[in-house]
């Protein structure tokens, strides 16, 4: 390993388990590294402090992935960090009843810049940074040494957010992989469009706040919007719910909701279907709701374009009061990393009084269980859910 020396007044962060070492921490970086080159760091008397990756010559430069010294950097080390991580999700996820969740959360497992998400028999890969990716005939050997999956599907895409690639790269690695996978989650049923579909196909990170709104939703007319491919539409019926509207600008994600609602027996005739911009129907449609569903793509990409971002947080979610009826339930997500818990509930206060509401916190969520954030990586937390009452005065 390429040895990099920390300044002894930038080592904290690495004492405290950070993952991110940026390069204005560093006393030299020499030339002709390549990203994904294994590192070690040491203080400046020569004091091993962590080992990972060499990232990049701007801004972060190591992503680390271990505190041991005398790890080799092969096969058996994917092996190990992967056979860990199933460990985790088999103890405390995966089920009779659930046979989907996220396999590899990057630095939440000592991988940072990957993403493994398993559905059923099949795995979907996302290379997130140039370093990682220079690993990946390891990774993929160790997967499918440790799962035996059917197919490995790569959706290694260009986002604005934490990713780092340039390009694109999205096809089969591994055997076939169906054009709709069959997943089961908390004994319900979805088909999953990992080739074409949002994400890796399906937004795992949301399973126990599906879960939590059944109890919610006996009886109850549910507005959910954003709906994509219906995740919180067939949870809302599970639950009991007299009715569902589901909004969302793709014909094709509203027609696979269809099908996720038929493949867990509820009766159709019960589903509204909406094509169109959210925004645009919260402004003009005037029906009142018991249940008011709010998961959005994230607002905020770019830190500069915050303002605009965080007013249509707002936005929406007054609008989503106004159609609650007395004492209804607002479910209400944001995944914008650039807006914190505190920060998002303020944002909320704000949009309650508005409408001259009063509101209740009944419960509040973050990143699901198979979504692990290292403690130190605030960087890290990005979902927010909040389940409220409203009281309208």
């Amino acid at each position: 390993m390429v040895p990099l020396i920390v300044k002894k007044e930038k080592i904290g962060p690495i004492i405290g388990r950070h993952p991110w070492v940026f390069s204005q921490a560093l006393l030299y970086i020499p030339e002709g590294l390549l990203p994904g080159e294994p590192v070690k760091l040491l203080d400046e008397r020569g004091r091993f402090l962590a080992m990972g990756y060499f990232n990049s010559y701007s801004q972060i430069a190591v992503r680390v992935w271990g505190y041991k010294e005398d790890e080799k950097i092969d096969i058996n080390f994917f092996k190990s960090r992967i056979n860990y991580a199933l460990s985790i999700r088999r103890k405390y996820v995966e089920t009779k009843d659930t046979n989907a969740f996220r396999l590899i959360n990057s630095e939440g497992d000592f991988l940072p810049g990957l993403v493994v998400d398993k559905y059923a028999d099949y795995l979907v890969v996302q290379f997130h940074t140039k370093g990682m990716d220079y690993w990946r005939k390891e990774i993929i050997a160790a997967l499918q040494e440790v799962l035996r999956p059917k197919g490995i599907y790569e959706r290694s895409e260009i986002y604005s957010g934490q990713s780092e690639r340039s390009e694109e790269k999205t096809g089969i690695i591994l055997g076939e992989v169906p054009d709709l996978i069959k997943i089961k989650e908390n004994g319900l049923c979805f088909f999953v469009d990992v080739k074409r579909g949002q994400k890796t196909g399906f937004f795992l990170d949301q399973r126990d706040k599906r879960c939590a709104l059944k109890k919610y939703a006996r009886d109850a007319r549910v507005l959910n919007c954003f709906s994509y491919t219906g995740g919180f539409a067939v949870y809302a019926f599970a639950g009991g719910a007299k009715h569902v509207t589901n909004i969302d600008t793709s014909g094709d994600a509203l027609e696979l909701a269809k099908e996720n609602v038929k493949l867990n027996g509820f009766k159709t005739d019960r589903l509204e279907s909406i094509k169109s911009d959210v925004k645009k129907v919260l402004k003009d449609h005037l029906k009142p709701y018991d249940v008011v569903i709010l998961d959005p793509p994230a607002f905020i990409k770019d830190r500069r374009k915050k303002d605009r971002g965080l007013a249509g947080y707002k936005y929406i979610n007054k609008k989503a009061i106004e159609h609650l009826t007395d004492r209804g339930i607002l479910v209400t997500c944001s995944c914008s990393y650039h807006v914190g818990l505190e920060e998002f509930r303020y944002l909320l206060t704000e949009a309650a009084l508005s409408t001259n509401s009063s509101i209740k916190i009944l419960e509040i969520y973050t990143h699901g269980i198979d979504h692990p954030v290292p403690l130190p990586f605030v960087e890290g937390d990005y979902l927010k859910c909040f389940f409220l009452q409203c009281f309208k005065n």
